[in-house]
């Protein structure tokens, strides 16, 4: 699959619609990979004018400002403004809600004023607008699927409503885990249990969100943040539920229902 990238467009002259903000999970992770593919597929099956940054996308230095280190941040951000500036880019679509909520939120401070978007948002406009049709009886159809709220799109940015809403237009049945929308529990990685250990030797928290996600009976557990995906993945898999139970980002689910 050849991405466009912003360079190659605007060294054409050319401008795209859409900055599709990869990610580093989106880049690097296998996992996250995939996701990165689905919504490409989407844009393309669409038609939609996007392009990528490619080798000069770096991190958007979120880890690192969480971490206290507000120096590399402002190191990172800038470099990225700077990059993004240059090339006159309006409008970014992100499938991380990590990059969404730094870039939305926090490099205005530093002179970079865009419209962010995240992709359930951006997946549910192009459902709204008719333009995403489903197949007709389609893979997810009468499935029962829960959602796990993102921290970061959820209580961080009031998004609750648009991956909802595109799960509803693949037929499916949602069901909701009991901690869900503004009182959703946590899938452990914005707290960076995703690279240590609990230190009370407590029980692992993505566990205990991956029990409370089969308990709905759900067979697809949906997310929308490729660090939740991961996190829920790895719950599933310890509570040794992994042939009964998949975790899918939204992109995916909608890539492979898309008539």
């Amino acid at each position: 699959m050849s991405v466009p990238t912003v360079a190659e467009l605007f060294a054409n002259g050319e401008s795209p619609e859409i900055l599709f903000w990869v990610g580093c999970a989106g880049s690097i992770d296998q996992r996250a990979q995939k996701i990165t593919k689905a919504f490409v597929t989407i844009l393309e099956k669409l038609e939609i004018r996007y392009a990528i940054l490619g080798k000069e996308e770096m991190c958007t230095g979120d880890p690192v400002r969480r971490a206290g280190n507000e120096f590399m941040f402002q190191m990172m951000a800038y470099q990225n403004i700077q990059v993004l500036n240059n090339y006159g880019i309006k409008k970014i679509v992100t499938a991380c809600p990590h990059c969404f909520n730094v870039l939305k939120n926090e490099y205005p401070e530093l002179g970079g004023t865009y419209d962010v978007i995240h992709h359930s948002t951006f997946l549910q406009q192009l459902i709204d607008e008719g333009k995403i049709k489903m197949k007709e009886g389609g893979l997810f159809k009468g499935k029962k699927i829960t959602y796990h709220d993102s921290c970061y799109l959820g209580r961080a940015n009031n998004i609750y409503e648009a991956p909802r809403k595109v799960l509803e237009a693949l037929d499916a049945e949602l069901v909701e885990m009991k901690r869900c929308r503004s009182k959703g529990l946590c899938c452990g990685a914005g707290g960076a249990q995703m690279f240590k250990e609990e230190e009370d030797g407590s029980v692992r928290i993505n566990i205990e969100r991956g029990n409370e996600a089969i308990s709905t009976g759900a067979s697809v557990i949906a997310a929308a943040c490729p660090f939740c995906n991961t996190m829920m993945t790895d719950g599933v898999k310890l509570a040794e539920k992994e042939d009964a139970v998949k975790v899918l980002d939204i992109a995916e689910l909608v890539a492979e229902s898309m008539s």
